[in-house]
């Protein structure tokens, strides 16, 4: 692993999204046929997030990656009130549980553990490795292959075209604004928070109160879907506007 890293991050970076994206899917299948939700999934998610951890504290990637204390105040980011309230929107027009208790276990620590692996892979790996030619390059490559990640979802796991739509769309928003975050603080670790957070709500989140009030699902959706992407582009561009631009910190 350390002499493709030290050859080519973005290489290494793009393996690392193909194993994590394909594995994902492939485990989402072996659950369905063991009969416990998330089962496999968490056990892949939890063996690639050790296996990744080990190999950036072996190699002294920690700061590089992110994963290390914000060189800016919580108060001046706003005490990161914003990516909790996005990441738990739907759930002020109705909550619930998704799942039966073993479920609701398996898919929280699930949630926990993609955050922390998306964020490392994409915002750390991709993103690091590709702005050490051009920044606005990694900054668009980032957002959007994050977003375009949430595809598979149609491709592999027969996801409504509508929901996978409305996912690409709202990760692609999210994308920019943690990468921003990534920039102007240097850290990553309220990007993992929130992140793990957000995935996570979506297992407590039913929205029903709006949809019963408008008497439709899609509209409903669409309706939360505007409301989260604009607070994502509102908190995006104060974090853009209101720190320097720091130049990515090299190894």
């Amino acid at each position: 692993m350390k002499k493709l890293f030290d050859k080519n991050e973005v290489t290494f970076a793009v393996i690392m999204i193909v194993i994590y994206v394909v594995g994902s899917s492939l485990m989402m299948n072996l659950s369905e046929l063991i009969g416990i939700q998330f089962l496999a999934e968490t056990v892949f998610d939890l063996v690639l997030a050790v296996v990744i951890f080990a190999f950036i504290k072996k190699n002294g990637l920690m700061q590089y990656l992110g994963l290390c204390k914000s060189s800016v105040p919580a108060s001046k980011m706003l005490f990161y009130i914003p990516l909790f309230v996005i990441g738990a929107f739907p759930a002020f027009f109705g909550a619930g549980l998704g799942y039966d208790p073993l479920g609701m276990v398996l898919h929280t620590v699930m949630m926990i553990l993609v955050g922390f692996l998306e964020e490392v892979i994409f915002r750390g790996l991709l993103f690091k490795g590709i702005a050490k030619q051009n920044i606005t390059r990694a900054v668009i490559i980032s957002a959007v292959t994050f977003g375009a990640g949430h595809i598979v979802n149609l491709i592999f796991n027969h996801y409504d075209i509508f929901d996978s739509i409305t996912q690409i769309i709202y990760a692609v928003a999210v994308g920019f604004m943690l990468v921003f975050i990534f920039m102007r603080t240097e850290s990553i670790v309220a990007c993992i928070a929130f992140h793990g957070f957000n995935n996570a709500m979506t297992a407590f989140s039913t929205g029903n109160v709006l949809k019963n009030a408008l008497g439709s699902e899609q509209t409903a959706e669409m309706i939360m879907l505007a409301a989260m992407v604009t607070i994502t582009l509102l908190y995006t561009l104060y974090v853009a506007k209101a720190f320097p631009k720091r130049e990515p910190a090299n190894r």
